[in-house]
């Protein structure tokens, strides 16, 4: 399974069956916390460039247990983590969204589970917390069952960190295009419902003039009910205006739009290209141009193109067009290639399946 590098959500994906990560964080050492002014002196100071996102009137620890590391980060280590009693966590400050979520999941009578991701908070400050603080800014209000969030904030003071809660995910895209390779079918009507999820984010973020700039199976994960969302908001910026233009280049080269190579270039246009790059890749099960490394304004030519239908390659085309013709995320969802989506239950088969073949993988592998 592909390891996610990197401070945003991309990080966030859980990596069930994987061995050797161990760490576990326990509740033993937790200290008496006063209700008000937690945190004091060095830890006041490095933090107070958050304090607005900060939820400061509880600690922790006391409700979020049983931490398990299932991932590690340029940033720090991601952990699942069980909610504790819903005596306790009426006191948790959380998006009405996330406070649904989670009596859906107490009503199974299973766990409820969710992602912390754990960022030390050093002394000298650090850059990660200014990206974090940007990231929060720009996502401040937006809520969409499309789109990975971050739902809460905390300071974790027997550590020294802080703990980001979010949706705690099955796996990234890229995990289920990797297993293809191995015998994993993914079918043309598959493919068409990660690509109308995509688009439904996309077409979201427009709606806010907001510009992600690094749409890829590495930053697209799939929860337990197969919804794919959109994650990692590092490189996304707030556009001021339509036809407003700017010069930076982000992402990485084989999702990203050529004109964001060749000069100033629309924001709001890139992510449809890096969309189309994403079916191609579903498609291919490797991303465009990575075989040769000649970049191009076009797709190369699929290895089976018979297998896909025509609304497939019709799609894909549009998405390669020049940003002047190429269509927004709302024009594309009405294109015949979305309306013959699989349901739901299908992707949840799939994931099922991912889950069976690497359980083969490691038993090869295990073999003497």
């Amino acid at each position: 399974m592909k390891e996610v590098i990197g401070f945003g959500p991309a990080s966030l994906h859980s990596t069930k069956g994987a061995t050797g990560l161990s760490r576990t964080l326990t509740t033993s050492s937790i200290s008496p916390l006063s209700p008000y002014q937690r945190y004091r002196g060095w830890q006041h100071e490095a933090v107070k460039p958050l304090e607005e996102f900060i939820d400061e009137a509880v600690d922790p620890r006391d409700y979020y247990l049983d931490l398990q590391e299932i991932a590690e980060g340029e940033s720090g280590s991601v952990f699942s983590a069980r909610l504790a009693s819903s005596d306790k966590i009426h006191k948790l400050k959380l998006p009405p969204l996330t406070k649904a979520r989670d009596a859906e999941e107490r009503g199974t009578n299973k766990p409820t589970l969710v992602a912390i991701k754990n960022i030390p908070i050093l002394p000298s400050g650090s850059p990660k917390l200014v990206d974090l603080r940007r990231e929060l800014k720009l996502m401040k209000g937006l809520w969409n069952s499309n789109i990975l969030g971050m739902d809460a904030v905390y300071v974790d003071l027997v550590e020294d960190s802080l703990w980001v809660r979010m949706e705690l995910m099955e796996r990234s895209l890229a995990d289920v295009v990797a297993l293809v390779p191995e015998g994993l079918v993914l079918a043309d009507r598959m493919i068409a419902r990660f690509a109308n999820d995509i688009l439904l984010a996309l077409d979201y973020l427009r709606k806010h003039r907001i510009a992600h700039r690094d749409v890829r199976s590495d930053n697209l994960l799939l929860n337990s009910h197969g919804i794919l969302k959109l994650a990692d908001f590092t490189n996304a910026i707030q556009v001021p205006s339509e036809g407003s233009e700017c010069s930076d280049v982000v992402g990485v080269v084989y999702w990203q739009a050529p004109e964001m190579r060749t000069g100033p270039y629309d924001p709001l246009k890139v992510d449809v290209w890096s969309l189309g790059a994403t079916v191609w890749e579903m498609a291919q099960a490797e991303p465009p141009f990575s075989a040769n490394h000649q970049l191009a304004s076009r797709w190369p030519p699929l290895t089976n193109p018979n297998n896909f239908s025509p609304s497939f390659h019709d799609f894909l085309r549009l998405c390669s067009e020049p940003a002047a013709t190429r269509p927004d995320a709302g024009d594309l969802m009405k294109k015949s290639f979305l309306q013959n989506v699989c349901g739901r239950p299908v992707i949840q088969q799939l994931l099922s399946r991912c889950t069976q073949i690497e359980t083969d993988m490691q038993a090869v592998e295990d073999e003497p």
